[in-house]
């Protein structure tokens, strides 16, 4: 299990991302010293979506002000901000990426949100948090990236208060082909753990949390996923221009086309849910 997390932190954080987010910003005529939520959103919403899937999940979630909130793969923190920002909660972000939860802590701080929001380095499967202290758990498409999701239900489970609320957007397996490599989430077959939506409703129902309401995205997703290759390539002839690949730097054509195709041939499709542990 070890080997398998520092194969995917190598994965999302091998360079200083850090360094390349503030060379990106200057680049692009913004202050690094002076930084608003709006500079950074080309791309620190990084998954599927941008920051509308960010708002529809936390609208679907039924998110008041005043929430505990735990994002587990928060990356560099774009949606525990907005979630602080736009829907009032407190925000603890977890991610496996140390490069990422450093990203986070810098922009955050740069920001002026360190009062909302707060970062740490951990494991999904063995959640750096205590019992019962959050009042909902928040995850979007880092489940392909765990390979023992009943591990990690039970945590969510375990740091939910009785009541408390597990809103996620997920890309599940399709129709049982292989599929299109590399993907943001992994360049081989063996990083790529995917489930289908009856074992993930069994995996869920096995931490004893209840179905709230679950919706499937695909044709949402793929609406996105067209506006985004559109935008990226609009900008190929701008070296300075803000877009995704600040954080993917490799290959992100590539890895964007073969999202879509999965997506688009049933190889993968998406889900948004609310689960809760019953009170």
């Amino acid at each position: 299990m070890r080997e398998r997390e520092a194969d995917i932190e190598r994965h999302y954080g091998a360079a200083d991302i850090s360094a390349r987010i503030l060379d990106a910003l200057a680049r692009a005529g913004r202050d690094p010293e002076r930084l608003e939520r709006a500079d950074l959103a080309p791309f620190d919403e990084f998954h599927g979506g941008g920051i509308a899937s960010t708002r529809d999940l936390a609208t679907f979630a039924g998110i008041t002000p005043g929430l505990r909130v735990l994002d587990v793969g928060s990356g560099i923190g774009g949606p525990a901000r907005t979630l602080a920002a736009e829907f009032g909660c407190t925000v603890t972000g977890v991610d496996l990426t140390r490069e990422f939860v450093a990203a986070a802590q810098m922009l955050t701080a740069r920001l002026g949100m360190g009062d909302a929001c707060r970062f740490v380095q951990g494991s999904a499967t063995a959640l750096p948090c205590a019992a019962a202290s959050f009042d909902l758990a928040w995850s979007q498409n880092m489940l392909m990236n765990v390979a023992d999701k009943a591990a990690f239900f039970a945590e969510v489970a375990r740091v939910l208060v009785p009541g408390g609320r597990f809103a996620f957007e997920a890309v599940l397996a399709g129709d049982g082909r292989p599929l299109h490599l590399p993907t943001f989430w992994a360049s081989r077959p063996e990083f790529n753990f995917l489930v289908t939506l009856d074992e993930l409703q069994a995996l869920l129902g096995g931490a004893g949390l209840e179905a709230v309401a679950l919706e499937d995205t695909t044709a949402q997703v793929i609406a996105a996923g067209h506006k985004r290759r559109a935008a990226i390539a609009a900008q190929a002839e701008d070296p300075a221009a803000l877009s995704i690949a600040v954080i993917v730097p490799q290959d992100v054509g590539t890895k964007m086309q073969n999202a879509l195709a999965n997506n688009e041939q049933g190889r993968t499709r998406t889900v948004k849910a609310v689960y809760r542990r019953p009170a």
